[in-house]
Formats: structure tokens, C-alpha cells, sequence
């Protein structure tokens, strides 16, 4: 799978701010500068009939990690699990980053060994659409 990266200022605040916003953002502020921040939606789980909210992305600057900075943006997103009536709050995190992986198992996270994503890019997508 190709890593296309498209973004830009304008069309990550089209996508987040405007007429139909695909996610939610919510950022760490430290002496007046952004230390960290996380990107998450909404999904839905037919096994709980609960909605869930997933985290995309957390993002914490360098020189504000082990300060918790990412405790509290996870912190804020239970919160909002909760008051959202949320049976689950995912995210994704890849194997080779132990520090990742440690602090979020310090936190109460359970790695699921069982379960693989699956992913189409934009090819894919249009491959597959193509297909009868």
C-alpha cells in the first residue's frame, strides 16, 4: 500500500470544520504553545449496539512527552466515551513502538492479538468498486 499523504491546512479545515465534519480534534496547550492532540470520530459496534469513538491519531511535541500531555488528551477522550454513552474507545498502534505500546497498557489498554486490520487505498477502493 502507497503512503499518499494529501493533506493540507485548507482541506484539513474543510474536513474538520466546515458543512459536514468528519472528525473531532482536541488539543494540549502548554505555556501558550500546542504540546499534543488527538483526532477521533465516531464509529459503531454491532457486537455492543453502542456507538465507540476511535482515535486516529495522538500526537504529543518531543519536548512535552513523559509529562502527561497524552494521559491527559486519553484522559478527555474517556470522558467524552462516557458522556456519549460510548461502549468502547479504540485506536491503533503499531507493533515496532514498544514506548507507545507500554504506555497505553500502563493506561488499562488491551492489545488485541486476535484481530488484523484491514485496509483499501484509493486504488483498492476504486479496483473494487470497478469489479461486478
Amino acid at each position: 500500500m502507497s503512503a499518499n499523504f494529501t493533506a493540507t491546512p485548507e482541506r484539513l479545515t474543510q474536513a474538520l470544520f466546515g458543512s459536514h465534519p468528519f472528525a473531532e480534534a482536541v488539543v494540549a496547550e502548554r505555556n501558550g504553545e500546542m504540546a499534543g492532540g488527538a483526532l477521533f470520530f465516531h464509529n459503531y459496534s454491532t457486537f455492543l449496539i453502542k456507538p465507540g469513538i476511535c482515535m486516529e491519531d495522538l500526537f504529543v511535541q518531543p519536548n512535552y512527552r513523559r509529562q502527561g500531555v497524552g494521559r491527559e488528551l486519553l484522559t478527555y477522550l474517556a470522558q467524552q466515551a462516557l458522556s456519549r454513552q460510548c461502549g468502547r474507545l479504540e485506536w491503533l498502534v503499531q507493533q515496532w513502538n514498544s514506548d507507545a505500546v507500554a504506555f497505553y497498557q500502563h493506561l488499562g489498554a488491551v492489545i488485541l492479538v486476535d484481530w488484523r486490520i484491514c485496509c483499501l487505498d484509493q486504488e483498492a477502493i476504486a479496483a473494487l468498486a470497478a469489479s461486478r
